[in-house]
């Protein structure tokens, strides 16, 4: 998937932008750079879109980001069209129920949910023509000076770029290339999550089931394809050392923790030698104490990872890439202003949705020594998670959609 070069517009600046990652970040960071005028290269290592994965929301201020860019529509009619959730026991009992429409849409279950491959497919294919798009590819070295950065991709290709960014999410290539080891940034919460696709043999009807059992969990959430489930697990894990490539591995793992699991847990298990699909890795978050060093920027789970225990991993990358370009271009380009601003905007944000990420998982009663939180559940800390930033203009700046 190689649509080539970009789309020029007659006011396109002579500012080139690489960004790695092609998931969600990426592609919403390349529609906001391609508005105000930059000339942008994505890369991403896997040979095409990535499918699958895990059910993603958008709430609060996330929502509007969505709308400024003109995706509503889009977005919407690949939801997952989830109703809600129930709780239940051993036996399949409800315990609780939430409701999408509950809090305005923002609540426990979002009215804005989908599939995460299903949401980069939609920024993909609203940038792809103004976008060039480098698939099966990966930076490999990079260098800079104060005037660009100088990129080596693997497949031996040299460019030279204005500004770098990583958006290459939790086990960020670009991150560890030139802010250092992963273990220096990634604080471990006690909890590991599983996701793949299963057969809907559990009579599954617009609603997710989640049952609980000793720190451990099982879920079913459905799908817009009624003929197919998404299958959830979680267990507590102070320890984890299972390579994040190594499936097989994983998947030992999870029938290991999960032995003699209730409810439809056995049943689930079943599936796992023919799922098209298999997603397993710790639950964590990324914490850093700047997300930029000279031209090269993170975003995204790259910069701020708050862990899906947060419901918010996607409403920071869409809110971020919406920041980071308008900041960027605001500043006339210069990297240390620019991602400054960025900067300054969004950490209070980001620490506020973070701390919902540890709480979540304290919740689920996981002993690991990041997982506490300093306060507790509030409608406060609900509130500035969602809502807690404001959303400039940048009425401004140069808009290829105006």
């Amino acid at each position: 998937m190689n649509p080539g070069r970009p789309h020029r517009h007659q006011f396109v600046s002579e500012i080139r932008v690489l960004v790695a990652g092609a998931s969600i970040a990426g592609p919403a960071l390349a529609h906001w750079l391609h508005r105000r005028g930059a000339e942008v290269t994505v890369v991403e290592r896997s040979p095409g879109l990535r499918p699958g994965g895990q059910a993603v929301d958008a709430r609060g201020v996330a929502k509007e980001v969505i709308r400024r860019m003109g995706l509503d529509e889009a977005v919407r009619a690949a939801c997952t069209d989830t109703a809600g959730a129930y709780t239940v026991d051993a036996n399949g009992e409800v315990l609780e129920t939430f409701r999408a429409e509950d809090h305005d849409g923002d609540g426990y279950v979002a009215d804005i949910e989908i599939l995460r491959g299903d949401l980069s497919r939609v920024l993909y294919a609203d940038t792809r023509d103004g976008v060039e798009y480098l698939f099966g590819d990966r930076i490999a070295e990079l260098s800079q000076d104060p005037d660009g950065v100088d990129v080596t991709f693997a497949g031996g290709e040299q460019r030279r770029f204005d500004l770098v960014i990583g958006a290459d999410g939790l086990h960020s290539a670009l991150r560890a290339l030139v802010f250092g080891p992963h273990q220096q940034f990634i604080r471990h919460l006690g909890l590991v999550l599983a996701f793949y696709t299963v057969p809907n043999e559990f009579g599954l009807d617009r609603w997710l089931m989640d049952y609980q059992e000793s720190g451990r969990s099982a879920g079913l959430r459905p799908m817009r394809d009624a003929t197919r489930a998404i299958a959830m697990f979680s267990f507590p894990a102070a320890e984890f050392d299972v390579d994040h490539r190594d499936v097989e591995a994983q998947q030992r793992l999870l029938r290991e923790r999960m032995a003699g699991m209730g409810w439809l847990g056995p049943r689930i298990l079943d599936h796992l030698d023919d799922t098209p699909d298999f997603y397993l890795d710790q639950v964590a978050q990324v914490v850093m104490d700047r997300w930029s060093d000279g031209r090269v920027g993170l975003l995204g789970d790259a910069a701020f990872c708050s862990s899906p225990m947060s419901g918010q991993g996607t409403g920071l990358a869409l809110v971020g890439a919406y920041l980071l370009a308008g900041e960027l271009a605001a500043a006339d380009w210069d990297p240390e202003a620019g991602f400054t601003a960025y900067e300054k905007r969004m950490r209070a944000f980001v620490e506020a949705n973070q701390e919902i990420g540890r709480l979540h998982v304290r919740s689920l009663e996981v002993a690991a020594p990041d997982a506490e939180p300093e306060t507790g559940w509030d409608p406060e800390l609900i509130e500035r998670a969602i809502n807690g930033i404001d959303l400039p203009d940048y009425a401004e700046l140069p808009d290829s959609r105006a």
